[in-house]
């Protein structure tokens, strides 16, 4: 995967992670990495698109409300977030790790960080996939044998 990719996927995970998760695995981050705030955590609205049957004509789903960050590591590596909610230091904790994703550092947030985020939304992914098995119904079409 190109450079892009690799920052879509790991963005989408920090803002897809439960903040509280997120906190407990980047608790010593801000405390060994100094950084500048370029633009402090600030809350606001964003309207989401669908499309009819995933292909068809764009209409607005509605709002949601999105916290945004970025800042720059004292090296002048800088970091941006966007996350889903109001929580502020979610937003700053995921912008820090987007930011060290950048430097030398990223095998060790890879491994420390990410790789966690990522086992426990398999997990929730598979349960939702499981509770969705459990309601599916098979239809079937039978030949009644009268043309």
């Amino acid at each position: 995967m190109d450079d892009q990719t690799n920052r879509r996927n790991w963005m989408g995970l920090l803002a897809k992670s439960a903040p509280q998760a997120v906190k407990e695995l980047c608790q010593t981050l801000s405390e060994t990495h100094r950084f500048t705030v370029l633009r402090q955590p600030e809350t606001g609205g964003v309207m989401v698109r669908g499309r009819t049957g995933g292909t068809g004509s764009a209409f607005n789903v509605g709002e949601v409300t999105v916290t945004r960050c970025s800042l720059r590591l004292d090296e002048g590596t800088v970091g941006h977030s966007y996350v889903q909610g109001r929580d502020k230091a979610h937003a700053t904790q995921a912008a820090l790790v987007d930011a060290l994703m950048q430097t030398p550092a990223a095998d060790r947030i890879e491994t420390e960080i990410l790789h966690p985020l990522r086992e426990t939304r398999a997990r929730q992914q598979a349960a939702i996939q499981l509770r969705a098995n459990a309601t599916k119904v098979d239809f079937f079409t039978m030949v009644r044998g009268d043309d």
